[in-house]
């Protein structure tokens, strides 16, 4: 039983607010975001998920930088409210297809809307954006897509020959076309999120994939879709070779998938909903080729200073280029500056050492197959008297790479049943790897 519900930009500013019950004092929105602020307990540097202020349970998460919040003083299931916060999140950016401040703003009467079809006096009624079509009227006023930040996600899947429109993931399920016409197209996101760990030699200790296909059909009448997927795919905990079969370790599907004939030649037959969903979620830890390979050395270098050499090797086609690469590294407590060295010719790589917290930092895009190396001399406000390599550490990266996939899932076809007259609708099948933990230790 939800007792409020409101989403904050990230300076706290106060977008949209519904009380469902008036069981939880006015202010709570003011008392969240001081404590998630100014956050100081057990230790951790980002307040938690769930919390308790005064008897009053808070829920939230964060996406695209905006704060989804849910306050209620019952003992309820914070998985359950968590969920709830996501749909809401994707729910709302199905409507307005652009789910930012600017859109929230120019839209709060459509999300009025939806927010009291979607919870009636604290009860949830509904998060399908299908069947939220009956009961919501207003249309939305469509933002800006140009107005964007550049590196958004319809940018980063716009390399190879074919890019992908601007509007891909902008538009509305409900807002018409100019001129009265509907671009039939449909989109298929194979995202990955991988976690690594190296050991200090460069040998993999642990590894996963989490992985997801997201569909999303401008399709009018719902056709059914039949996606395929690799013929050697196989299900079940398993080790095989690195260039071998896929061997997913499980997965979970979507209600309105059809498995009939998945087990015979590993196709799916569906007829999408309105809006994004997930066709397919799955899990992997069978050995697989890393997109990075990263190295870490810290050494000595005299009196009151030491060295550090970090390496990082692409392991992907050059014709590939992973952005916004962040490496991040905690040194020495005692350490007072550093003076990084870079590559010759490097263009574009920012580097900042952030003395409050004793952290490196670099960012860079890196083009697949080269091997890049940041050189950085410490200097210390004391000497040492333990192992420098226990003291820092360990190297964590994030980094977002399009049209790659570790798993070597892929989709080998994308049938829609429905016959569109003299055109064919548009089929967009993308790519994109994301870090989830990739850490390498000293």
């Amino acid at each position: 039983m939800i007792s409020q519900f409101f989403i904050l930009s990230q300076r706290g500013d106060n977008i949209v607010f519904r009380d469902y019950r008036g069981e939880v004092q006015k202010g709570s929105a003011e008392i969240f975001f001081r404590k998630v602020k100014f956050w100081e307990d057990g230790g951790l540097e980002e307040a938690p998920p769930v919390f308790n202020v005064d008897g009053v349970n808070y829920f939230h998460v964060k996406v695209v930088g905006l704060l989804f919040v849910a306050t209620t003083r019952v003992n309820i299931s914070p998985s359950f409210v968590l969920e709830l916060l996501q749909r809401i999140a994707r729910v709302t950016k199905d409507y307005l297809g652009v789910l930012n401040e600017d859109s929230l703003r120019k839209n709060f009467v459509l999300v009025y809307e939806l927010l009291d079809e979607v919870i009636d006096f604290g009860y949830v009624q509904t998060t399908s954006t299908e069947l939220l079509k009956s009961y919501v009227f207003n249309e939305p006023l469509v933002v800006d897509a140009a107005r964007l930040p550049a590196l958004g996600p319809a940018s980063i899947f716009a390399q190879g020959t074919k890019r992908m429109p601007g509007i891909a993931v902008t538009k509305s399920v409900v807002a018409t076309e100019p001129g009265g016409r509907k671009r039939e197209e449909i989109f298929v996101d194979i995202i990955e999120k991988i976690s690594i760990t190296f050991s200090s030699s460069g040998y993999i200790l642990t590894s996963e994939i989490d992985g997801t296909i997201q569909m999303k059909s401008y399709l009018t009448g719902n056709p059914e879709i039949r996606l395929a997927l690799n013929e050697d795919l196989a299900i079940g905990s398993g080790q095989g070779p690195v260039y071998g079969p896929v061997i997913l370790d499980d997965c979970n599907f979507h209600e309105s998938v059809c498995l009939d004939s998945f087990d015979m030649d590993r196709t799916l037959s569906l007829i999408p909903p309105d809006g994004e969903f997930p066709v397919m979620n799955y899990r992997m830890t069978q050995e697989f080729r890393p997109p990075f390979r990263v190295t870490a050395l810290i050494e000595e270098a005299g009196s009151l200073k030491a060295e550090v050499i970090l390496k990082v090797r692409a392991e992907f086609a050059s014709s590939i280029t992973a952005n916004t690469i962040k490496v991040q590294m905690p040194l020495p407590q005692f350490t007072t500056r550093v003076s990084f060295e870079l590559e010759p010719g490097s263009v574009g790589q920012t580097t900042d050492f952030k003395e409050a917290n004793k952290k490196l930092d670099a960012t860079k895009q890196i083009v697949g197959g080269y091997e890049h190396t940041l050189r950085a001399k410490l200097t210390f406000s004391q000497e040492s008297h333990g192992n420098l390599t226990k003291e820092a550490g360990p190297v964590s990266m994030t980094f977002t790479i399009p049209m790659y996939n570790a798993s070597r899932l892929q989709v080998k076809y994308l049938q829609i049943a429905k016959k569109f007259g003299t055109h064919e609708p548009h089929r967009w099948v993308r790519y994109v790897t994301q870090a989830n933990s990739y850490v390498a230790r000293m």
